[in-house]
């Protein structure tokens, strides 16, 4: 792709757009960055890149577009903007860095990973496989790592696992990948999509430009994946927790087997995965059809699995206080998360949930609680809509709270010795946090304080 003395504006200056602005200059475009936060917020970020030429419009949405040749977003920047609907009215181009990063990459070892949860697991575990078998592996995009500096620098063997958003995947347009996993698909972000409808097919486009010679995995056990089969051109391989399959990744006798026409190979046994959780043997069977696709070796992805804990801010454990466990899963930012975790966790719970508000119905999450939950403790911008679901379905043991701290200490005061505290907040942090990982650092913070004392 021909960016060389291209007018490049790049919307959103946080740890992708340093990625890009960086890979940019070394493309040789003329760069143009704007971000509605001011200077001062944004220091960190111009700081790694205050050697570069470009212009910079921070502190305003207003951006004249007047010569610009293409346009890369932050994922998070809806298509409702008026920015994107300007651009798009002056037929500039706009599209996320992973569809640039494959524009203009080295590399055909492209591996996509999306779903509504389990995608920062599945993504770290597969680039763990392929760590382990010595590959020069780049774990990259929405996990919270910039790609498109990481491209423009790789090499033709080298390996990319890239986790991909609904927001990502939505401005793609020849993306395509050579292995691509949806490992679930449930309502998430419609605020951002509108619709059920635009948040699948957004996911869709993971796989919308494969052909014969690429490879799809995709969870059997999802009615809204099996259903997508016809509309596929490349390989489908299946992976399921709770069927036998014809082909593919699933477990017979309490071990995971790959079948491969008429061979049976056994994996592990699936108790012997470290991470916790039903929905965790979903991220492993879609991990381990990745590494078949790729030839990895059986041992390595066994071996991995046995010792891999999960990833931070997902079904963590912190710390127990006077026989209190606690767990943060601040990672579970929308309800089906939530419900996983939940299922995961022993009871008796006491629950710390709530959040910015993305439009998800709670009543479901309520129900999943099945005599598990202890007691409810609430915060953040959906506190009163969640307690109001909980009345709905007869439940009423609800605390309300203003803040992280006197959530855990509320917990601590409710709870009892084998009592399990799980922060799952079933909602986005933005009404309260910059992101998730900062609410489960406030979260353990918190209970660390709490152990002190």
């Amino acid at each position: 792709m021909y960016l060389k003395d291209k007018r490049v504006l790049i919307l959103g200056l946080g740890i992708s757009g340093v990625s890009t602005v960086k890979a940019l200059n070394k493309l040789g475009s003329k760069l143009i960055i704007s971000d509605s936060k001011s200077e001062e917020e944004l220091k960190d970020f111009l700081t790694q890149i205050k050697d570069i030429d470009l212009d910079k419009y921070l502190n305003t949405n207003d951006v004249p577009l007047e010569g610009i040749d293409l346009i890369i977003k932050s994922p998070g920047i809806p298509p409702t903007a008026n920015i994107i609907k300007k651009a798009k009215s002056k037929n500039i181009e706009v599209i996320t860095d992973i569809e640039l990063a494959y524009r203009v990459s080295p590399t055909k070892n492209i591996i996509a990973i999306t779903g509504t949860n389990g995608k920062t697991t599945t993504t770290t575990l597969v680039g763990k496989f392929f760590n382990k078998a010595n590959f020069n592996t780049h774990v990259a995009g929405n996990i919270g790592v910039g790609i498109l500096w990481d491209m423009v620098n790789a090499k033709e063997e080298d390996v990319f696992v890239i986790e991909v958003s609904s927001f990502q995947l939505d401005n793609t347009i020849q993306f395509k990948p050579k292995v691509s996993l949806i490992i679930n698909i449930t309502p998430d972000h419609l605020n951002w999509h509108g619709s059920i409808e635009n948040y699948v097919d957004a996911k869709k486009k993971i796989f919308k430009n494969q052909d014969e010679s690429d490879f799809v995995v995709l969870n059997y056990d999802d009615i809204t994946l099996r259903n997508m089969g016809d509309e596929i051109n490349s390989n489908v391989i299946w992976f399921s927790v709770n069927n036998i399959l014809d082909k593919g990744v699933y477990i017979e006798d309490e071990y995971i087997v790959i079948k491969d026409e008429e061979k049976i190979t056994k994996v592990l046994p699936y108790k012997d995965i470290k991470m916790l959780g039903k929905h965790n043997l979903e991220n492993a069977l879609g991990s381990i059809g990745i590494g078949w696709i790729m030839g990895l070796d059986v041992e390595i992805m066994a071996e991995v699995l046995r010792t891999f804990p999960g990833v931070e801010h997902r079904i963590e454990f912190v710390s127990s206080i006077d026989g209190i466990n606690f767990y943060n899963d601040s990672k579970g930012t929308n309800p089906d998360a939530s419900i996983k975790a939940i299922e995961a966790i022993n009871s008796p719970i006491i629950l710390i949930a709530g959040g910015l508000d993305k439009g998800s119905d709670f009543g479901e999450y309520i129900s999943s609680f099945n005599g598990k939950v202890k007691a409810l403790i609430l915060l953040g911008q959906t506190k009163e809509k969640i307690k109001s679901s909980a009345l709905d379905k007869g439940y009423k043991n609800i605390f309300t709270v203003e803040s992280m701290e006197e959530a855990v200490n509320l917990s601590y005061e409710l709870g009892d010795k084998g009592d399990n505290v799980l922060l799952s907040p079933a909602c986005a942090s933005w009404d309260m946090y910059k992101s998730f990982e900062d609410r489960g650092k406030d979260f353990k913070k918190v209970v660390y304080s709490l152990k002190e004392e």
